[in-house]
C-alpha cells in the first residue's frame, strides 16, 4: 500500500527538531521506493513521451536535488557519488550546470537500476548525517532546504504514478501496476450537482507563512471577487460522456482557437486513456483496464477540454481565487494517496462542497502568473517555480495520487493547457449568488 503516516515538519524547523526532520526524510525517501516496488526491472527505463520520465530517472533526480542543494554546500568533506550524475539528473536548473535533454532520458541504459538505488543509499546516508550534525549556523538553512527537498520528492512521487500509468497504457498488454489497489466507491450514484453561492468582496489568498509553502504561493495578498457559485462536486464521466455524445469534439463553437487546432491535429475524441469496446467506453487505470464508471469524476482531460465542456454546459471554470476562498474553509481530507484507491472515486453524499481535495486536480481559468509582490527564492532555487510563469494554467486541490501532507488550500499546480496525462478534471462555476 502507498500509505503516508505522519506529516512533514514545519519549514522553519530548528536544530532541536533534527530527529523529526530526519524521520520525515527517511519516510519520504522510503515512500518513493515503495511506489516503485511493484515494477519489474524492464519498467524502470521506459519513456513514452517527452513529458514522461523513466521511473529510475525520478529516483535519481530527487537524490541529485539533495546532493546539489544540501550535501555539497553544507556537509563538509562530502564527495559526490559520481561526477557525471550532476549532468544526467539535473532537470532544468540552468545555473546548476548542464543537463541531459528531457526527451532523451529514456535512451540512457546506464546507470543501471541497481546503481541508481546505490546512489539513493549514498545520499540517504549522508543526508541523515547532515540533518543530525548540522552546525548551529547552518541549521536553519539546512532545515528549510531539506523540507523543500522532501516536498520536491513528493511532487515526483505523484509524477512517478502519473508516468507509470502512461508507460503501462502505452503497452498493448495494458498491464496492471497494482491490481490489489481496489476502488473504494460505494454503489450509490453521485448526488445531484448543485451550485453554492459565495458572497464576493475583498478576500485574502496566498500563504501567510505559518507552514511550508512554495514561493509561488506567496505573498498573501488581497483580491476582489464578484459574487459566484461553485459546483458542489466534480464533473462525472457520465456528464462528460453526454458532451461527447452531443458531438462535443466535432463542434468548434465550444473550443478556443488553439484548442480546436489541438483537437484536430491530435484527433481527440474522448479523455486520455478512454477506449471504445463493443459499444462501451473502457479506460486504463493503475489497476489495468476497466469500464468507465459514469458516476466517478472525469479524469485526464486538458484545460482545453475542461473549458470546452464548461462552455457547452453553459457554465465556466472557477478562478483560482474563487477556488481557494472555498477550499480555505474546509479540512484537507478526501481521496488522496493514503486511501490507496489510486483512482478518482464517486462523491458520497450531498455535503455543501465535496471532493475539493483529492480525486483530480481541478483546472481553473487562471493563468499561472506571479502574485503581486512575488519574489522567487535566491540563487539557483529561484528557478524552481518562477521561470515557468508563462503559457500555463493553474490547477488546484490535489488528486488521488497526492500525499495528504503535501497539499493545502494555497497550493498552485500548473500545466500547459493541452496536457492530459496528469490526474486532472473539472469543477464548474457560474456568476452570481
Amino acid at each position: 500500500m502507498l500509505m503516508t503516516n505522519g506529516s512533514l515538519p514545519r519549514a522553519n524547523a530548528t536544530p532541536s527538531d533534527s530527529r523529526t526532520l530526519a524521520a520525515a526524510f527517511e519516510r519520504v525517501r522510503a515512500d518513493s521506493e515503495r511506489i516503485c516496488a511493484p515494477l519489474e526491472i524492464e519498467d524502470y527505463g521506459i519513456q513514452t513521451m517527452a513529458d514522461v520520465s523513466p521511473p529510475k530517472w525520478h529516483l535519481a533526480h530527487t537524490s541529485w536535488f539533495f546532493e546539489t542543494f544540501l550535501l555539497k554546500p553544507y556537509l563538509g568533506g562530502y564527495r559526490e557519488f559520481h561526477p557525471l550524475y550532476a549532468h544526467l539528473f539535473n532537470s532544468y536548473y540552468e545555473t546548476a550546470g548542464t543537463y541531459h535533454p528531457r526527451p532523451e532520458r529514456g535512451l540512457l541504459a546506464r546507470p543501471t537500476v541497481e546503481q541508481v538505488y546505490a546512489y539513493r543509499a549514498h545520499i540517504d546516508e549522508h543526508m541523515l548525517r547532515l540533518l543530525t550534525q548540522s552546525e548551529a549556523g547552518d541549521a536553519q538553512a539546512v532545515a528549510y532546504r531539506a523540507t523543500l527537498g522532501m516536498h520536491h520528492e513528493q511532487q515526483h512521487q505523484e509524477l512517478l504514478l502519473t508516468d507509470i500509468k502512461h508507460i503501462f497504457a502505452y503497452n498493448p498488454l495494458r498491464p496492471a501496476y497494482m491490481p490489489e489497489a481496489l476502488p473504494v466507491s460505494v454503489d450509490a450514484s453521485d448526488p445531484p450537482l448543485h451550485f453554492i453561492g459565495v458572497e464576493g468582496g475583498v478576500k485574502q489568498i496566498g500563504s501567510e507563512g505559518a507552514g511550508f509553502a512554495y514561493d509561488n504561493e506567496t505573498p498573501c495578498h488581497r483580491v476582489y471577487v464578484d459574487d459566484f457559485r461553485l459546483g458542489s462536486r466534480l464533473i462525472t464521466n457520465g456528464e462528460y460522456r453526454a458532451f461527447i455524445e452531443d458531438g462535443g469534439y466535432s463542434q468548434p463553437q465550444w473550443w478556443l482557437s488553439d484548442a480546436w487546432k489541438t483537437v484536430q491535429v491530435q484527433q481527440w475524441q474522448a479523455p486520455l486513456y478512454w477506449e471504445p469496446r463493443d459499444g462501451e467506453w473502457w479506460q486504463m487505470t493503475l489497476r489495468g483496464m476497466s469500464r468507465v464508471d459514469d458516476d466517478a469524476p472525469v479524469c485526464h482531460v486538458s484545460y482545453y477540454e475542461a473549458d470546452a465542456f464548461a462552455r457547452w454546459a453553459g457554465k465556466r471554470l472557477p478562478t483560482e481565487a474563487e477556488w481557494e476562498i472555498v477550499a480555505a474553509q474546509l479540512p484537507v481530507t478526501g481521496n488522496l494517496r493514503e486511501r490507496g484507491a489510486l483512482a478518482p472515486q464517486r462523491a458520497q453524499n450531498e455535503q455543501r462542497w465535496q471532493q475539493i481535495y483529492g480525486d483530480v486536480w481541478e483546472w481553473t481559468q487562471s493563468p499561472y502568473a506571479a502574485y503581486p509582490g512575488y519574489r522567487p527564492l535566491e540563487g539557483t532555487l529561484g528557478e524552481y517555480n518562477g521561470k515557468f510563469m508563462s503559457s500555463q494554467m493553474v490547477l488546484r486541490g490535489g488528486s488521488c495520487v497526492t500525499p495528504p501532507d503535501h497539499i493545502r488550500a494555497t497550493y498552485r499546480n500548473f500545466f500547459y493547457p493541452g496536457d492530459r496525462w496528469q490526474f486532472s478534471g473539472i469543477r464548474l462555476a457560474e456568476d452570481g449568488l
